[in-house]
């Protein structure tokens, strides 16, 4: 993807998270308000900076609106410290590395915990949309179809967009577009 159609990608972003038809649901049937905007993952920080610009830009245009900005890495830290994990976690990971961390935080990072925290702090009742970011940090602690799935029961109408680095073709996610792709039918592409 060149830096150009990237551009152009995202400056309909806005357009499109304020228009009436999305946030209405409109097109959609009864299928969940999932979007995905998918990026090369080495245009992270670019992605990143105009998610940010969109937060205020939002409201700024409907001020009506309540949008939650949720950076997935961050909650994932948040979790491990509140429940004072986080410390033995990084000596973990030094200690006896990334396979052995991994095994010991499946449990207390299954995606149906993590999408709960995730809705116990932004109630998708509450606010007009969810934006996710930092999914890429979070991997491989925190699959995103897996996250996606357990997220399906608790969102109702409220739009839900994935900012993912790497592919999405409408069938399946594929993070930094190298690793095996993962099938997850719920979403819809945000902009072409």
């Amino acid at each position: 993807m060149s830096v150009n159609n990237l551009d152009e990608r995202l400056n309909k972003i806005l357009d499109r998270l304020t228009s009436d038809d999305f946030l209405g649901g409109q097109g959609l049937g009864n299928e969940v308000p999932f979007y995905a905007f998918d990026y090369p993952p080495q245009d992270e920080v670019t992605v990143r900076e105009h998610v940010k610009f969109l937060e205020g830009a939002i409201t700024r245009r409907r001020p009506e609106l309540k949008v939650a900005s949720i950076n997935l890495f961050e909650l994932v830290l948040d979790m491990l410290n509140g429940r004072r994990l986080l410390a033995k976690s990084i000596d973990l990971q030094a200690q006896k590395g990334d396979k052995a961390l991994h095994k010991a935080l499946k449990a207390p990072l299954d995606a149906g915990k993590v999408a709960q925290e995730l809705v116990d702090r932004y109630p998708p009742n509450e606010y007009s949309m969810l934006l996710i970011t930092g999914v890429g940090s979070a991997y491989p602690l925190v699959r995103t179809h897996n996250l996606l799935n357990n997220l399906q029961p608790f969102m109702g109408q409220t739009p839900l967009v994935l900012f993912y680095p790497g592919r999405y073709d409408g069938q399946s996610l594929q993070l930094f577009c190298q690793l095996g792709e993962k099938p997850y039918y719920r979403a819809f592409r945000l902009v072409s």
